[in-house]
Formats: C-alpha cells, sequence, structure tokens
C-alpha cells in the first residue's frame, strides 16, 4: 500500500479514548509525520500550566499514530520508549504537537515530537520509539 493510501485509511478521531478526554485533535496523518493540538485549559497542573504528563500523552499520541501509518495492514505499532524534555511552560491556548520520522524500519520506528505554543515557542521536545508487532486483536 502506498503512503497516501495509507494517509486516507487512518482515522483522525478516537472517541471513547485519552485522545479525546484530553482534546487532541488530529490534522494531519502520515506515517513520516503527523500533526495535532491540544487546548492547555483542562490539562494543566494545580498551578495552572501544562501539565508535563499532558505534553507526554500529545507526543506518544502522535508518535504512535504515525508509526501505525507506517506499520501497515495487519502489523500494529506498540510504544516501547517515551523521553521528553520540558522547556517552557504554556498557561492558555492550543499546543501543537508535530512528530517526524526519525527511523522507519521493519520492526521499530522512532519520532521526534515538537511540542510547540500558540507563538510557536517549544515548550516540548520528546522521542518516541515504538515496536511494530502483528495485530493480534481479532
Amino acid at each position: 500500500m502506498t503512503d497516501a493510501g495509507r494517509e486516507q485509511q487512518h482515522p483522525t478521531t478516537y472517541p471513547g479514548t485519552l485522545i479525546e478526554r484530553m482534546g487532541i485533535v488530529i490534522q494531519e496523518v502520515a506515517p513520516d509525520r503527523v500533526v495535532g493540538t491540544m487546548p492547555v485549559e483542562g490539562n494543566t497542573q494545580p498551578q495552572g500550566l501544562l501539565h508535563g504528563g499532558a505534553s507526554a500523552v500529545l507526543a506518544e499520541t502522535l508518535g504512535s499514530i504515525a508509526a501505525n501509518a507506517h506499520a501497515g495492514e495487519g502489523r500494529l505499532a506498540v510504544g516501547i520508549e517515551l523521553n521528553a524534555t520540558h522547556h517552557r511552560s504554556a498557561r492558555s491556548g492550543l499546543v501543537t504537537g508535530t512528530a517526524t520520522a526519525v527511523h522507519l524500519g521493519s520492526t521499530l520506528a522512532t519520532y521526534e515530537v515538537v511540542v510547540e505554543d500558540p507563538e510557536s515557542r517549544r515548550v516540548c521536545t520528546a522521542r518516541l520509539t515504538c515496536m511494530l508487532i502483528a495485530d493480534r486483536r481479532g
């Protein structure tokens, strides 16, 4: 299947999941790049700043969606490592995450995910590695 075919078949909404609960909206899906947004409001720590865990959820979500688009039919991507560096805080608006492929192999896929605030300032840099396995969900 071509990358364009995978891009068209991949969902951009995920009802009933953490993605929906966090308000993440997927805007672009391809095996080598996924873009999505998440509101700061509702995803803050007690001091009113974007929670670092929320940035990590956004990063893992975007990288996993990209890795699943890369995996192809009959295979599933599962996260095996995530690390994140938080550079600055965000207090309001939407943050935008962009997952870009670093390595697209037959058993592993790795993505760098950059999360930016509404002024395009880097809030978080993350790296996600996914293992590509057979999809045995039935």
